[in-house]
């Protein structure tokens, strides 16, 4: 059985248009918004995460800043993602993405497009690049539960 992860143009190509045409790339000033910022002391990462939940469910992720490749990507694929989701869903989504990124066992089926950042645990120096925007929305996610 082929896998999308098996195709290394077609994941770098994934990789390219987010990072050429950023999906949810503009913050919003409207109420039930909340906002993480993050930065990178070892990349230029430097941005804002911001997310509507309610009920459970979020409805929107919004990302702006400044970031190299694979922090803009991963970010955009993160924001289109986890739309729609329930808490538990995105959770364990993000579950995933780091169990991939750490080389352990992950179901692709559920990270979609995400699969394309699956060789990144092999460069250190590249981990905190993607998942610096999934770390945002884990801390907003944690935050929304907290109420």
């Amino acid at each position: 059985m082929s896998s999308l992860m098996d195709d290394p143009m077609i994941l770098r190509s994934i990789i390219m248009d987010h990072y050429d045409y950023p999906r949810n790339h503009e913050l919003v000033d409207k109420e039930g918004y909340k906002k993480k910022h993050m930065a990178s002391e070892s990349c230029i990462d430097d941005i804002f995460v911001q997310s509507k939940i309610e009920d459970g469910i979020i409805k929107d992720i919004r990302f702006d800043g400044v970031a190299c490749t694979i922090s803009t990507s991963s970010t955009s694929i993160m924001s289109e993602l986890l739309q729609g989701k329930t808490i538990e869903e995105a959770s364990n989504i993000i579950k995933n993405y780091y169990q991939m990124i750490d080389g352990k066992d992950f179901d692709e089926d559920l990270l979609e497009e995400a699969v394309a950042f699956h060789n990144v645990g092999r460069q250190a120096n590249r981990i905190k690049c993607a998942t610096i925007g999934w770390k945002a929305m884990e801390e907003l996610i944690e935050e929304s539960e907290e109420k």
